[in-house]
């Protein structure tokens, strides 16, 4: 299963282009957009690499965590400015970031499957520390096993997420949330709505696997920015 989007997908006679089965509506807005567009994205394509064999770590959804105010202390915004590299010290998660955005038939383009160390940052939505909501995304596995963001299962509320930006600063995310959620229905208010400070959501696939259907859902990671270096 792949985290970002529409890609190479494993076919009889080789790889073909996967293609989605639900379109963006119009009107709905930049997040109403983009929530259909992950929806879509995050649950098109498994390489076959990783799940026969116990699969990624998932994290353990806690309902009074999505209760509950986030307990971390929100820093001030940054001005726009190109996401470079993500990071996630706890977890081993070190890679370069590309930008994604639609394609001329409106899906959302994930970094290429061939990429295991690649994520993908969606450049139709605010950057990385901007106030908004910006989003990561990458694919758990591929056809050669685990890819750059397998073990985000595993990250833990408190832990960082850090984004080095080409204004030099890096902008450094608390979690206060991780959890699994439905691919069918995508709770998109709850996973993109804003908060008036700057937050990230970073995204891969995860949740229960079928060999026929791939991953049942998707892994999110809810963090906001608290400094910068």
């Amino acid at each position: 299963m792949d985290g970002g989007g529409s890609g190479e997908e494993r076919g009889p006679s080789g790889p073909r282009r996967a293609r989605p089965g639900r379109r963006a509506r119009p009107g709905t807005g930049v997040w109403g957009l983009l929530a259909l567009l992950l929806l879509v994205g995050l649950t098109l394509l498994h390489q076959g690499g990783t799940a026969g064999s116990g699969g990624p770590p998932q994290p353990a959804n806690a309902l009074a965590d999505l209760r509950s105010p986030p307990a971390v202390r929100a820093a001030e915004p940054l001005p726009r400015s190109v996401p470079r590299r993500v990071r996630v010290p706890a977890v081993r998660v070190d890679a370069p970031l590309t930008p994604v955005a639609t394609d001329g038939d409106g899906w959302i383009e994930a970094p290429p499957a061939r990429e295991r160390n690649l994520a993908g940052w969606f450049a139709e939505a605010v950057t990385p520390g901007e106030r908004g909501t910006s989003v990561l995304v990458g694919h758990v596995d591929n056809a050669s096993g685990p890819a750059v963001f397998y073990p985000l299962g595993a990250v833990r509320p408190g832990m960082a997420v850090e984004v080095s930006r080409a204004d030099g600063r890096t902008a450094v995310f608390g979690v206060y949330r991780v959890e699994v959620v439905a691919k069918d229905p995508f709770p998109a208010e709850r996973v993109y709505d804003g908060t008036g400070h700057a937050e990230l959501r970073v995204l891969t696939c995860g949740g229960g696997y079928d060999e026929k259907t791939g991953y049942a859902g998707n892994v999110v990671v809810y963090a906001r920015l608290t400094s910068v270096r």
